[in-house]
């Protein structure tokens, strides 16, 4: 039976000035300071992750310079692929706001461990419920595509719960339950079976 197996890693902590704000998919920096810090964390993961793997990142710069820190760190160098799929939730016309300024905005409480709750739909952007669907998809769209295949995908928080959602049908508050914490890895599988999920939330071994 053969296995699709997604590599999803959670970009690197951004900049502090953007940390201050919702920046859902503004196209953020990561923080130079962590970087440095954190270079063990590229090099175990450099080693770790598979060497035959297509690699895919997010229209957003943190994605893609994650992934160029993890091949500085000793990774081969390999073509990055761009898929819009896996983006981080749009926050819409709440982008950009301080966070101490949304919850007087929001239609229903927020979530225990998310900013705004599972259905509520930020103007001109999307729910937690529409990131799940969207993110599905392209998942399955990648596993026919590359059926039997190692695929890493640099990704976001939001985009991660919606992918381990998915895997595990569950629904939206459910999912935000989880915790992706930044340069974490997350492991779900797709086999013709159905899929399952390997590891969520897994630190570097350093």
């Amino acid at each position: 039976m053969a296995c699709t197996r997604f590599w999803l890693l959670r970009h690197a902590i951004v900049d502090e000035a953007s940390r201050a704000v919702l920046y859902g998919r503004m196209d953020v920096d990561i923080s130079a300071e962590s970087l440095a810090a954190q270079r063990p964390i590229y090099q175990s993961l450099a080693a770790r992750l598979p060497r035959t793997a297509r690699w895919i990142v997010t229209p957003l710069l943190r994605t893609r310079r994650t992934a160029e820190a993890i091949h500085a760190a000793g990774y081969p160098t390999c073509e990055l692929a761009v898929e819009h799929g896996l983006t981080e939730q749009d926050l819409g016309a709440w982008q950009g706001l301080p966070h101490a300024d949304l919850p007087a905005r929001l239609a229903d409480p927020a979530h225990p461990f998310w900013p705004l709750g599972a259905a509520e739909i930020p103007p001109g952007g999307e729910s937690m419920e529409h990131v799940i669907h969207r993110v599905g998809a392209t998942l399955e769209r990648l596993a026919e595509a590359y059926a039997g295949q190692d695929i890493v995908c640099i990704s976001h928080g939001g985009a991660i719960r919606a992918a381990v959602a998915h895997a595990l049908g569950v629904g939206a508050r459910a999912a935000l339950h989880l915790s992706i914490q930044n340069l974490s890895l997350t492991v779900v599988e797709r086999f013709d079976a159905g899929w399952r999920v390997v590891t969520v939330n897994e630190g570097a071994e350093i």
